[in-house]
């Protein structure tokens, strides 16, 4: 073993704990998963946005104990500064960072109302008024993107900071069968097909674990 060690909780439900993974395995960072115990009230309440302090995903590295996406994203930048976590030109990467933290602070609403769960499929699905906002705002991120900086990424042919930022939602837009115009499909399928997502989702069905408060149709 590495002794670099991820904690992360459900591969099915935990939004948080995919983006930390992915982060990790684009820094081709070598470490262990550990799983936390999903019948512990601390996890349960972090997979169902009850926690105020959500602490996982959590790396350990060479000394350093690190959690929070952001802050695991801007430490494996500054010790894999060739993986290109972050775009190499300035403006880019303001935006990028720009876009990264209105995902890691806002959007209360669509987490709420679709939350992540890779194993279901819904051919319609109500979205309640509260989080079309959520949803509209989103939509509007990709499409500057795609057309500023060219895909099939969000910042150009390799994936960034961004990307693990957005690819939860890409499974929510698919599992409550969100209507995307051409382009922000074309993304979606990027996402899906991107190898670190595919190996991602084989571990989510994988997964024996079900946590029914998150089986519930809204």
């Amino acid at each position: 073993m590495s002794g670099t060690v991820l904690t992360i909780s459900s591969k099915n439900y935990s939004s948080w704990s995919l983006r930390g993974w992915l982060l990790c395995k684009m820094a081709g960072l070598d470490f262990e998963e550990e799983h936390a115990d999903l019948d512990s009230p601390e996890m349960r309440q972090e997979l169902l946005l009850l926690s105020p302090s959500v602490l996982v995903p959590r790396l350990k590295n060479e000394g350093v104990t690190v959690w929070d996406t952001l802050a695991i994203a801007e430490y494996l930048a500054e010790i894999r500064p060739k993986a290109g976590l972050w775009p190499s030109d300035m403006v880019a990467r303001a935006h990028c960072r720009a876009i990264s933290g209105e995902m890691h602070s806002g959007f209360a609403n669509l987490r709420s109302a679709l939350p992540m769960n890779l194993k279901a499929r819904h051919k319609s699905f109500k979205i309640f008024s509260g989080a079309r906002p959520d949803v509209e705002r989103i939509k509007a991120i990709w499409r500057e993107c795609l057309t500023t900086f060219g895909g099939p990424f969000l910042f150009g042919v390799n994936p960034t900071v961004a990307d693990a930022m957005y690819a939860p939602v890409c499974t929510r837009f698919r599992t409550y069968a969100v209507d995307l115009e051409p382009p922000l499909d074309a993304y979606c399928e990027t996402i899906f097909n991107w190898p670190l997502m595919k190996e991602w989702e084989d571990g989510a069905l994988a997964e024996p674990d079900e946590i029914v408060e998150l089986e519930v149709e809204f």
